[in-house]
């Protein structure tokens, strides 16, 4: 057992990639980013004990300096881009509020709007109003592939 000892003293930058891989290990379960960036401190120690710096106390302070840098400058910037937000509208949700052109009239059963380049079909929201071709219609509600329009300038 001392000569795995004195090996790994000779070694360092080994316990040090061994600390980065534990670290990492532990991250998967956090999902945090906290051990992800003590990960990086730790490879920090293990390119320090490569390039030739023999002091562990040095090698401690390069893993701290890394660790730390990765907190304060990485993390909040990472955690920013994870973060997914509630107001990101895809699909025919992001139809909504939009305006489109009626393209054949529209009323309570049928009609056709262009809508985000597309036609589509269509039929008054309040089901009582008549929207002739031409006019801007605001995109109300989506059911199916039909749009629930509303006369965006009623005169």
């Amino acid at each position: 057992m001392e000569a795995f000892w004195d090996w790994l003293t000779d070694h360092e930058w080994v316990a040090w990639l061994g600390l980065a891989f534990v670290l990492g290990i532990v991250e998967t379960a956090t999902l945090d980013l906290i051990f992800l960036m003590l990960a990086g401190g730790a490879l920090g120690g293990a390119l320090a004990a490569l390039v030739g710096v023999d002091a562990l106390w040095l090698q401690m302070v390069v893993a701290a300096a890394v660790s730390v840098a990765l907190l304060g400058f990485v993390r909040p910037v990472a955690k920013r881009h994870m973060r997914t937000s509630g107001s990101a509208r895809t699909g025919v949700a992001a139809l909504v509020g939009r305006k489109g052109v009626v393209v054949e009239t529209v009323d309570a059963e049928r009609g056709l709007i262009k809508l985000a380049g597309e036609i589509w079909t269509a039929r008054s929201y309040d089901g009582t109003s008549v929207i002739e071709a031409g006019r801007d219609v605001d995109v109300i509600e989506i059911q199916g592939a039909t749009a629930l329009v509303f006369d965006a300038d009623p005169r």
